[in-house]
């Protein structure tokens, strides 16, 4: 009785107060008033459920589920985080957190976690966690079935945890104590000298700089990398921005500045009616202007990431080579919230130097499965980079050199979610204590051989595209009352269409060999390895440094034809 009257009495406190708002705002600012009135009926709903509703509401979930899916109908990007999710907002900025530092995955079957890829120089890597380890046990507590271990792993910087991990290879589990602390990305995995045939009359003279993310500091590092290139004799540059998410808008700028004038406007930023927010200019002294540069990107290359990639295209500073990217024009800014709470919202458009977005993605016009799709080539406008060169908004940063991206086979997609590549990498390392260096490794003809004998003997299914689609074609013949006349021929297509592992192993071998090398290598030389490896055979690059050895390609591109 006492909690009805008292949720009466705060009910009708809102609604008095509400009356006199509202009241205030009706003959004003009728936005004011929207806003206002919409407030109080969520208010009162909640009140009206807390009080009536048959069962017990928990009020937190009831009012986060309203918050999400609020947020969820603007874009991807506004996220309200609640104090207890501050480390991943802190994370995420920062690019760093306090933990042991290794990708880790939840395996149903197993209902175990695995250790997927410690980082190098990390906690888990130098404590001796190994990709493949199942972890059983963290300080006593099962971790059977626990399907989030990575809140469990982080934690406060400095304490000490103890694992129970079972490896392969052991039969008995071991226990690994780790001190927490704080867990940087590599922002720079690998930068050198290109050395090798493939780059011809440059063989020696490209730097390459891998730039894995704008979080933390990553400018800082990028100079340094730079420098050391420079020593090296280095006359052309190429930095690989492919799957970089972005990050911190000021970091993109600073790394622009190395290579464009002091006083260049690289970025402004435009809020809610059109109005400048910012507008973001070089402000140092650059340290080279003249060298060559091609800039590799993909769809993965996103936010901060097309902010250099953009300004350096639109001030004719750097060739684009790749993909198109993915078109994130969008700002977020973090505002506090009550009881500790954080709002990462959007507040403004990024316009680069031609005065163009590459905005991509239209989130308000949803399809009504609530999905959306990218803006039509259509409804894009033309601008002009600083000599005038044609380059459209609304799509991305569209490559000055378009490589058409390489489809990877089906089966490959089937073999590393079945863990077939893991699973061998885990084993050749139990074979392999030490394997040649990450620039010279080459997986031989044996150990493909072992790999194939694996995958047959794992009894290892997958579907086919091609299978996929007769079968569709033969219901649509048998609907439109085709497939009596054309029975004998659809037999004799699946005949030859039945799955063939041998066959499909050795037709895709050279994909499926460049999987297993990566993972292999990576197990030895982390993602430095990784990234060698897959240098080895990158078409991207190749196509990069070749027009950067050409002189008279490279300002081809970077001028306007001449008539």
């Amino acid at each position: 009785m006492n909690r009805i009257k008292k949720s009466c009495f705060i009910l009708g406190a809102s609604v008095v107060l509400a009356g006199a708002v509202m009241t205030g705002f009706e003959s004003g600012d009728s936005h004011s008033f929207k806003m206002t009135k919409s407030l109080d009926i969520f208010n009162a709903i909640v009140r009206e459920l807390d009080l009536l509703y048959v069962d017990t509401i928990q009020p937190e979930k009831s009012v986060r589920d309203g918050i999400d899916a609020m947020l969820y109908a603007l874009d991807p990007y506004t996220v309200y985080y609640p104090e207890e999710d501050r480390d991943e907002l802190d994370m995420m900025l920062k690019n760093s957190y306090g933990g042991i530092g290794s990708i880790i995955r939840y395996e149903p079957e197993l209902k175990h976690t695995l250790i997927i890829e410690p980082y190098e120089g990390m906690p888990a890597a130098t404590a001796g966690l190994k990709a493949g380890d199942m972890l059983l046990e963290l300080d006593g507590k099962d971790l059977t079935g626990v399907t989030d271990c990575s809140k469990l792993l982080r934690g406060q910087i400095g304490t000490e945890i103890t694992l129970k991990v079972k490896r392969p290879g052991q039969e008995e589990p071991i226990d690994i104590k780790l001190t927490r602390q704080a867990i940087q990305m590599p922002l720079i995995p690998y930068y050198a000298k290109l050395e090798g045939e493939r780059f011809g009359a440059l063989n020696g003279q490209v730097g390459y700089i891998n730039l894995s993310s704008f979080s933390g500091n990553p400018s800082k590092e990028f100079k340094q990398a730079f420098l050391d290139l420079k020593k090296q004799g280095i006359t052309a540059l190429v930095i690989d921005l492919r799957n970089n998410g972005g990050g911190l808008l000021d970091e993109a700028i600073e790394i622009a500045n190395f290579f464009v004038p002091r006083g260049k406007t690289l970025v402004t930023t435009r809020g809610k009616s059109g109005e400048t927010i910012e507008t973001y200019k070089t402000l140092r002294e650059p340290l080279d202007t003249e060298i060559p540069i091609a800039i590799l990107v993909n769809s993965g290359t996103a936010s901060s990431s097309e902010i250099l990639a953009g300004s350096m295209q639109d001030l004719d500073r750097a060739v684009i080579v790749g993909n198109r990217t993915f078109g994130k024009g969008l700002v977020q800014t973090t505002r506090p919230l009550p009881y500790g709470g954080t709002i990462k919202i959007t507040t403004s458009k990024y316009y680069i130097p031609s005065g163009r977005c590459v905005q991509a993605i239209d989130y308000t016009h949803r399809n009504e499965d609530g999905s959306v799709g990218r803006i039509p080539d259509s409804l894009t406008h033309v601008f002009h980079t600083a000599i005038g060169r044609e380059v459209r908004d609304g799509g991305g940063v569209t490559p000055d050199s378009v490589i058409q991206a390489k489809q990877l086979p089906n089966i490959l997609y089937y073999l590393v979610n079945d863990n077939q590549i893991f699973d061998y990498a885990t084993q050749y390392v139990l074979k392999h204590p030490t394997i040649p260096s990450a620039e010279i490794f080459q997986l031989t003809d044996a150990d493909y051989a072992d790999f194939k004998a694996q995958v047959k003997a794992s009894d290892f299914k997958y579907d086919q595209q091609t299978e996929k689609l007769l079968k569709s074609l033969k219901e649509m013949a048998r609907f439109e009352g085709y497939l009596k006349d054309a029975n004998a021929e659809f037999d004799a297509l699946e005949k030859k269409l039945q799955h063939n592992l041998d066959h499909d192993l050795d037709y895709f071998a050279t994909d499926i060999r460049s999987m297993i090398a990566v993972e292999i290598v990576k197990r030895y030389y982390y993602q430095r390895g990784a990234i060698i490896e897959q240098l080895k055979e990158d078409e991207e690059l190749k196509s990069a440094v070749d027009i950067l050895a050409s002189p008279t390609t490279y300002h081809s591109i970077l001028h306007l034809p001449t008539d």
